[in-house]
């Protein structure tokens, strides 16, 4: 079988120094591993002898719908959220022959059963869940900061990097971490030496056991996301007891985060009002152990057990 590595970066590489050869070459090579990716799915999918088959993906959904066996309860996962109409239609529209249907969070799912009405497919909500309880959860005590994921544009951590230029004008001696890796990553190191914050901002992948460590020895989490469709990072965060801080323009976190209790949701992108909001929780060290503690208190929601039992209810009731 041949290899089917993606080979995105090397077309993407190939267009930004114009070499045409090379472009047209990587675009040969794109189109081939799309067909043979597509005709191994549909060959795997076609030899499915189980009794449930979920998907996480549209484009797997229409697969599923269109090539597995009819006896087989079909069950399609979605987990984006990019506020694009075209995007929603072609999951409504690969959702043909499946059974149920599981958005990634509730202000999805609700969406979702209005455009399904009238079909066969059922919308079902059962949160993600925590791979992993900390024991032990933050003293809130270190001087730290932290964010979590992929460096690309979406993330919104350019924005994160002027939130904090204003929080380090009266916190001089509070870090910043950003943990992860991505595309952008050396638009944003850039960002960091232009505002020499070199010495207080620190922008690096993270393994999981290093993550967790980092974790627990920071303060405040803050996200600064243009769309996140649930917020995997803030539940993590909230489960080692730490205040969650999040623009509102991201609907994830809405369903994460209450005002005053675990964190705050900071309105219209509004990056002085999100750093007052940070300095305000670094001032008042009762407050941010408060929250802290009502972060903690709201993880158990995703512990693995508690959505497990979801499940087990789930599969009692379609078997």
């Amino acid at each position: 079988m041949p290899n089917l590595k993606p080979n995105k970066e090397e077309f993407k590489i190939a267009l930004k120094k114009f070499k045409i050869l090379k472009v047209l070459k990587e675009g040969v090579k794109s189109v081939k591993i799309l067909y043979l990716r597509r005709k191994l799915m549909i060959n795997a999918i076609k030899n499915l002898s189980c009794d449930i088959a979920v998907s996480t993906r549209y484009i797997h959904s229409k697969l599923l719908g269109r090539y597995g066996n009819n006896h087989i309860i079909k069950i399609a996962q979605e987990h984006n959220n990019n506020g694009n109409e075209k995007y929603v239609k072609n999951v409504v529209k690969s959702l043909k022959n499946i059974d149920y249907f599981m958005p990634v969070s509730r202000q999805l799912t609700k969406m979702y059963k209005e455009k399904l009405k009238g079909t066969k497919t059922e919308c079902i909500y059962i949160p993600h869940c925590l791979k992993y309880y900390p024991e032990e959860t933050s003293k809130l005590t270190n001087k730290n900061i932290i964010s979590v994921g992929r460096l690309f544009s979406e993330k919104g951590f350019l924005d994160l990097i002027d939130v904090f230029e204003e929080v380090n004008k009266k916190n001089p001696d509070w870090h910043l971490y950003i943990a992860g890796d991505g595309t952008q990553k050396d638009e944003i190191l850039k960002k960091i030496y232009q505002k020499h914050l070199e010495n207080n901002i620190t922008v690096e992948f993270k393994e999981e056991k290093e993550l967790r460590e980092l974790l627990l020895q920071s303060s405040i989490y803050v996200m600064t996301s243009f769309h996140e469709s649930f917020g995997l990072a803030l539940i993590e965060a909230e489960s080692f007891g730490i205040p969650l801080l999040a623009f509102d323009s991201a609907k994830g976190p809405q369903e994460i985060i209450e005002n005053g209790k675990n964190g705050y949701l900071i309105p219209n992108r509004d990056i002085k009002q999100m750093a007052d909001k940070v300095n305000e929780l670094i001032f008042n060290d009762s407050m941010r152990i408060e929250i802290g503690q009502m972060s903690r208190k709201m993880s158990e929601t995703y512990k693995m057990e508690n959505v497990e039992e979801m499940w087990y209810e789930f599969m009692e009731k379609i078997l």
